[in-house]
């Protein structure tokens, strides 16, 4: 059994590192490959990947689903784990990668502990965050989203494990604000194309409010102190900002040609 890890990049410097030490025992003395997708990176993003033996491909940037797609392809192994260059693998998830592929499941769903501010958020529906990130290959592709894209089987059922990938997601608050203004835009573009209505009092003020009460004291983000109350709260933020943004895109397609 032959497990390709594959990455997509866009300068990860600092991240991969911890990344690709974290899957070196599943593919170090033949037993797998690590294939990075790099999408232009200028600082030394390309080098690190190298450094560990890493297949690094040059490849302008798709979108996130096709570009995870591109990078599936790109490998040989018989089993793909899916990683993200912020993501750790666990300590004994490994060997438990290893005893699930001798199996006759198609995928597995790896729970990810997702950190914000350094904190492991642990409610709020942060966690256990089930994601399919390891499958045979060709049994799995990425939705084709622009943005919160996730690998789902073409056909049967995914199996699960115990221990999970470590999401380094957001070390910083101006971290966050950043992704969440793209993440934002991008989920704009998605409604916008869905033919959305409008500007809309309820998504871009009710909606916010109800989903941070509802994270924050209904699936108890409350309990994860400080950083909890500002992820809840700025999460609420985004939502407002991807109504607002759709209703900007639709007018901006509504208004007409200026007359020549």
């Amino acid at each position: 059994m032959k497990l390709s890890v594959v990455i997509i990049t866009y300068n990860e410097e600092v991240n991969l590192p911890r990344t690709l030490e974290g899957v070196m025992p599943l593919v170090r003395d033949g037993q797998g490959e690590i294939i990075v997708v790099d999408s232009g990176s200028t600082d030394g993003t390309v080098e690190i990947a190298q450094s560990y033996g890493a297949k690094v491909f040059m490849q302008t940037w798709k979108g996130y689903a096709a570009q995870k797609n591109s990078a599936i392809e790109k490998a040989d192994g018989d089993w793909i784990l899916s990683l993200d260059a912020d993501e750790e693998v666990e300590s004994g998830l490994a060997r438990e990668i290893r005893a699930a592929a001798q199996g006759g499941d198609l995928g597995f769903l790896i729970p990810r502990k997702n950190f914000f501010l350094g904190r492991w958020i642990r409610h709020g529906g942060f966690w256990p965050d089930p994601k399919l990130r390891l499958f045979r290959k060709g049994a799995a592709r990425f939705d084709d989203r622009r943005v919160h894209e996730d690998a789902r089987l073409t056909e049967g059922i995914a199996g699960s494990l115990k221990h999970a990938i470590i999401h380094h997601s957001y070390p910083t608050l101006s971290d966050y604000i950043d992704h969440m203004n793209r993440y934002s835009s991008l989920g704009a573009e998605m409604l916008a194309a869905k033919a959305y209505r409008g500007f809309s009092v309820i998504n871009i003020a009710l909606r916010p409010f109800l989903t941070f009460v509802y994270n924050y004291f209904f699936r108890l983000g409350l309990l994860d102190g400080r950083e909890g109350l500002l992820l809840h709260l700025y999460h609420a933020a985004y939502v407002s900002w991807k109504y607002a943004k759709a209703w900007e895109l639709t007018r901006v397609k509504r208004r007409p040609s200026p007359s020549r």
